[in-house]
């Protein structure tokens, strides 16, 4: 079997070196006379793979280390009898551990605050879970999941001491998400609570929130995700209290993960042999550092500790004001 990858997909030969020749292209200049003979392809987001790429080779299976598919021609892939598939869900563990890092970096106790919940899916979903195993109250708002046990009203979910966003962008049906969180939602959440947004930029009026914050309205924030990405507002930039490049999900953690799903992606398709999980948990002493503790002050201080060094978003912060800047 011949494996065409991406170069910067990490542990290629750990997932998928026992399955034949494996050859490393880069992504971003992919040729179709560089698949012409593969039986598999790997890539990230910056390959677009589509019937231009692919028709006429022996190409059975395609699988993206990414979360998204944006990239790919599936509808194409399927009419042509190609397998494929994402790895959604597999940054969900180092968005959620980012907002516990930006809460380090604010200084904010989340073993004293009440979390609110927008978009509870891969990311929200586990975010909820690890605010369960430390006895942290949560409220929920996902009108795609109305059974969650935490499920409460968008008002309720925007009336606690930490609101943290991770819906995915829908325009239309039923449930759009595109500027859900406008001017009306944003004068819900109450002076001194903390707003994080790691889901997708325009789930909140970058504008609505741009004026709420220069007429002094006092909520702490935190933007990992922007409206027009790449080109963001850096007025906006300017008043938040730690703003980051979209770089939550972006972790040696989370690649990892996609290479894992991908090799179980490609043996469940092929039906190939699967190989055993490497360990290579790079969040476990993270994990260790939010365990359940009494609510001493010294004991958040150690936590929020450990956590900056692991990751501190000041540091991409202070690189973005920067970069905005120059």
């Amino acid at each position: 079997m011949t494996i065409v990858a991406d170069e910067n997909i990490p542990a290629l030969e750990d997932y998928f070196g026992d399955l034949g020749t494996l050859i490393r292209v880069p992504g971003r200049d992919l040729r179709r006379e560089q698949v012409a003979e593969a039986d598999v392809l790997l890539v990230r987001s910056v390959t677009r793979v589509d019937e231009s790429l692919l028709a006429g080779t022996p190409v059975r299976f395609v699988g993206s280390c990414t979360i998204g598919t944006d990239h790919l021609d599936t509808a194409w892939l399927d009419r042509s009898g190609i397998a494929w598939s994402a790895a959604p869900g597999c940054n969900a563990n180092s968005v959620a551990e980012y907002v516990f890092c930006a809460l380090a970096a604010l200084g904010c106790d989340w073993r004293q605050r009440s979390f609110g919940i927008v978009g509870c899916g891969n990311v929200g979903g586990l975010l909820q879970q690890r605010l369960h195993a430390l006895g942290v109250e949560c409220a929920v708002y996902d009108p795609w999941l109305p059974d969650n046990p935490d499920a409460a009203t968008l008002d309720r979910v925007l009336g606690q001491d930490v609101v943290c966003l991770h819906a995915p962008l829908v325009k239309g049906g039923p449930h759009p998400s595109l500027h859900m969180i406008g001017r009306a939602q944003l004068e819900k959440i109450k002076g001194g609570a903390v707003l994080i947004s790691a889901g997708r930029g325009a789930v909140i009026d970058n504008s609505a929130l741009l004026t709420l914050l220069r007429e002094g309205r006092r909520v702490t924030t935190v933007l990992d995700v922007w409206e027009n990405e790449p080109d963001i507002d850096t007025a906006l930039l300017q008043l938040v209290d730690i703003g980051t490049p979209h770089i939550a999900g972006y972790s040696l953690d989370g690649k990892l993960a996609g290479t894992r799903m991908i090799r179980a992606a490609l043996s469940k398709a092929l039906s190939l042999p699967d190989v055993s999980d490497i360990d290579r948990d790079g969040a476990a002493s993270t994990r260790r550092a939010l365990a359940p503790a009494a609510a001493a002050p010294d004991e958040f201080a150690a936590m929020a500790e450990l956590l900056l060094q692991i990751y501190d978003p000041r540091a991409d912060d202070r690189r973005l004001r920067a970069g905005a800047a120059g």
